[in-house]
């Protein structure tokens, strides 16, 4: 009897220990509303879903770069792409979410599977090169859309509604939508990296030619996790237009992407829950730098590059070497 209770209570304690930090980051995302009450809702509510957006992006860049090693520095034009979607919609009288969402996923993904088509027929530096190339590209074409509004951005009137109903116009229904698709987003990633998708999409990041010699078609694989990072990225831009009611060119640059790969480095490369968590502390420690001083690239540059060099696994590795020398 007593055997048989520890049997069950094992892989209970189990489960637990192995999924314990996601269960953890989200909790505090979905308690956040709660706690926000007591000070400066508004601006914490618009803060933390920020956060929650650019982590989606994250996510799906993480799959790229920590399970593929394809590194973008064209990521951003998803997002863009997904934002430009709504606004041009909205600029047209069109603000219904269920007709705006998947334009902007089809969008994004249509543009993913084009330019990944070509870029994923070069490899290093050749990759990074195009896909910046094509960034750019989505960039400047924005930039040139003069009837919406061109270099200066578009102003979305008011935010999508939902069947109709003008649920995404509440700030707190509008958080945890925000909420339910970064959730949504982690477990499919997740499904999608235990899966044997994943399995031989990790493969070829250490072999590929091993992996196309047992018979797999690894330009394929490597197509497919693009163009799924090229949709989720449409998602986070479609969120990103209803946040901030505001698309604009910037959402596409360079810099953009090279910030959502900072993102990633930061929390830990090919760790799901690193890209979420690098997201929050770039994010968070960007806006409290820039309390004190508008020059906080200046000291937050530094303190990047010291991670990167000594945290190899970045905050997630970093936090499991602390926690093995202090058991140690």
């Amino acid at each position: 009897m007593a055997d048989a209770a520890l049997s069950t209570s094992a892989p209970r304690r189990s489960l637990l220990a192995g999924n314990a930090l996601p269960i953890a980051i989200f909790l505090i995302f979905a308690l956040v509303p709660l706690f926000a009450t007591f000070r400066a809702e508004a601006y914490v509510l618009s803060l933390v879903t920020r956060v929650m957006i650019f982590a989606i992006a994250a996510l799906a860049l993480d799959l790229l770069i920590g399970y593929g090693a394809l590194v973008s520095f064209g990521h951003a034009a998803f997002v863009g792409i997904g934002a430009y979607a709504v606004g041009i919609l909205a600029a047209h009288g069109v603000d219904e979410a269920l007709v705006s969402l998947p334009v902007a996923l089809v969008a994004a993904t249509l543009f993913a599977l084009a330019t990944g088509a070509i870029s994923l027929r070069t490899q290093g530096v050749y990759f990074i090169m195009i896909t910046l190339a094509f960034g750019q590209m989505a960039f400047f074409t924005a930039s040139s859309l003069a009837p919406y509004g061109g270099d200066d951005g578009l102003t979305i009137a008011a935010r999508s509604t939902l069947a109709g109903f003008p649920v995404l116009r509440n700030e707190h229904a509008f958080y945890y939508v925000v909420f339910a698709c970064l959730l949504a987003a982690y477990l499919f990633c997740r499904v999608l990296v235990a899966s044997r998708f994943g399995r031989v999409l990790r493969g070829a990041k250490e072999n590929p030619v091993r992996m196309a010699a047992m018979g797999f078609d690894v330009y394929r694989f490597q197509l497919a996790t693009y163009v799924i990072a090229g949709m989720l990225g449409g998602l986070s831009g479609f969120l990103l237009a209803n946040a901030s009611e505001f698309v604009s060119p910037a959402y596409m640059s360079w810099q953009r992407s090279g910030e959502l790969i900072v993102m990633v480095l930061l929390g830990g490369l090919g760790s799901l829950n690193g890209a979420i968590i690098g997201t929050a502390a770039y994010l968070l420690t960007e806006e409290w730098l820039s309390g004190f001083t508008e020059n906080w690239k200046v000291i937050f540059g530094p303190v990047l590059v010291l991670v990167v060099l000594f945290a190899r696994g970045g905050l997630i590795g970093l936090a499991t070497e602390l926690r093995r020398l202090s058991r140690g």
